[in-house]
């Protein structure tokens, strides 16, 4: 029997023994994404039952320990960067044309911007980055991506940080994945007001580099209606208005999520969805879901 490639259903996040640091194949980034988990313990404002964490189980210190970070992230860019990590399972069995190394992104358990040391692992890792030659120099330069559910932007101390990661060339990929209240509350699974998601969004519009990430999921058989859709797309312009979206990215589950009521939309739906999106004048992309 043949065993399965590695490609971007396969997200494990067991590298060596690491804490705070992954690489997975990641389908949005359509290559290698060196991963940051400052959120260990599995700690999240947001609940999301679409989410692959389980935090039924524990999770691990609470605390970000810089240096090991650093530590992680230097062997792990080396592995990469000189193809020693090709020869590690899972992945040697990358197909070659995803043997490449996209982006270092702010993603793991929970909301990055939430660690205390949010700020500081922006400093390391651009000295890591350039160090390494992928700062642009030598060559393309790996991208800096923050996955952010943009609830915490309005704070001086993250928003003085994603303006050192703007200097750098950082990306927020920020979360929109509804257009209601209602919608927001279910499908990010918070209590958390909707307008401050909104704010903040529309300030990173205007302040920062964004891409909006969009999922899409059914909820016990029913997926997004029309309505709900063209909710979605009105707040997409509302954030326009503020400033430029570089892309909106409409996706669906693509890993086993830990609520089982969670499911995939076809992709013929996210298509019509995506359509939505393109009338209010932005670029949109299209990864499909897996059923």
């Amino acid at each position: 029997m043949t065993a399965r490639l590695l490609d971007y259903r396969d997200h494990r996040r067991q590298l060596d023994d690491n804490r705070h640091v992954y690489a997975v194949v990641s389908r949005r980034s359509q290559g290698l994404s060196i991963g940051l988990n400052l959120n260990a313990d599995k700690v999240c404002n947001f609940d999301c039952p679409y989410c692959q964490v389980d935090r039924s189980t524990p999770g691990g210190p609470q605390r970000v320990d810089l240096d090991r970070l650093e530590r992680e992230l230097d062997h792990v860019l080396g592995l990469a960067t000189s193809g020693a990590l090709w020869s590690v399972p899972p992945f040697d069995t990358a197909a070659p044309a995803l043997r490449v190394v996209r982006d270092i992104a702010w993603a793991g358990d929970g909301e990055p911007t939430s660690a205390a040391a949010f700020p500081e692992t922006i400093e390391r890792v651009g000295r890591l980055r350039a160090a390494h030659g992928l700062d642009g120099r030598q060559g393309p330069a790996v991208k800096l991506h923050l996955l952010s559910n943009a609830t915490l932007f309005h704070r001086p101390a993250v928003a003085q940080a994603l303006d050192r990661f703007t200097e750098l060339g950082g990306v927020v990929w920020g979360k929109l994945d509804a257009g209601t209240e209602g919608s927001f509350h279910l499908v990010n699974g918070t209590t958390l007001p909707f307008r401050r998601v909104l704010d903040n969004l529309s300030m990173a519009a205007g302040r920062w580099n964004l891409v909006l990430q969009c999922m899409f999921m059914t909820w016990q058989g029913e997926g997004p209606a029309d309505a709900e859709v063209a909710a979605w797309a009105a707040r997409i312009a509302e954030i326009r208005e503020a400033g430029p979206i570089q892309e909106v990215q409409v996706y669906s589950v693509a890993r086993v999520p830990a609520d089982p009521r969670v499911g995939v939309v076809p992709v013929a739906r996210l298509e019509e969805v995506a359509a939505a999106a393109r009338a209010v004048g932005v670029p949109v992309s299209v990864y499909p879901g897996l059923g």
